[in-house]
């Protein structure tokens, strides 16, 4: 097996098929615990102005910004965006949604917390392209401001890899996957096909730089953001070998 992914497949990989899988994937009730996380361990003071960078299609934004924050949410993704809108219009909320590159944040020191959740970490060509979301981020944060940025867990990853799998989604559609990790690169590579219950087919691939802790502690250092703490999922559990996910809490210092 031999995966193809262009170095810019993020570009348009965030469509209808990724959007369709995402929505089914998250009820409100997931989101609504994740975000309790982030302001436990972030602090963040009541009305307070959070980027959520890569914002998708919106369910952290709007869950926080019908808490009273003062929420941004950047992404590239026009469809993404779209549906964030529809979204906080529907809760009757305010928040802004703007489309942007994850590199080239525009503010500076502007926010209290930025959040990067659900595996949003990892997607640009290189590490230099990665270390530079980490300065962007650093210059939209106030002075103390901090970061919460969720993502897999190396160690578990390999521990757990398997090269194929599949899943089928409420509505009938199954997901087939195939993975190839690169360890020169220390990229998962994956191509996902969805076989619709009419019977349509779409094929897209993805890959991804999986990060150690280690390599993260360095490039969050680089940009000038102090690690303060890591766990191993949304409730607070200890970061360990055997975390599936490592959600890192640093400040800008």
């Amino acid at each position: 097996m031999n995966i193809e992914v262009a170095s810019d497949w993020y570009h348009d990989f965030f469509g209808q098929d990724w959007l369709h899988l995402a929505t089914q994937l998250f009820p409100p009730e997931r989101t609504r615990a994740q975000v309790d996380f982030v302001l436990q361990v972030a602090e963040l003071p009541p009305g307070a102005a959070v980027l959520d960078l890569c914002c998708g299609h919106g369910r952290h934004s709007v869950e926080l910004a019908r808490r009273g924050y003062r929420v941004t949410g950047l992404d590239l993704s026009m469809p993404s965006l779209a549906l964030a809108r529809a979204a906080a219009a529907e809760a009757s909320v305010q928040a802004e949604f703007v489309q942007g590159d994850m590199r080239r944040i525009p503010h500076r020191a502007a926010f209290d917390l930025v959040i990067n959740l659900f595996t949003a970490f990892g997607y640009l060509e290189d590490e230099a392209e990665d270390q530079q979301v980490l300065h962007s981020i650093a210059q939209a944060l106030k002075p103390g401001g901090r970061l919460v940025l969720d993502t897999i867990n190396h160690a578990w990853l390999m521990r757990h890899f398997e090269p194929r799998g599949w899943s089928q989604l409420d509505d009938g559609t199954i997901l087939l996957e195939e993975h190839e990790f690169d360890l020169e690169r220390g990229r998962n590579n994956v191509t996902w096909t969805f076989l619709y219950p009419d019977g349509r087919r779409h094929v897209q691939s993805h890959s991804l730089r999986v990060y150690t802790l280690a390599e993260l502690a360095l490039m969050l250092r680089a940009a000038r953001l102090a690690l303060r703490q890591v766990w191993g999922g949304f409730q607070g559990q200890p970061f360990t070998l055997d975390s599936r996910r490592m959600i890192l809490l640093a400040e800008q210092s």
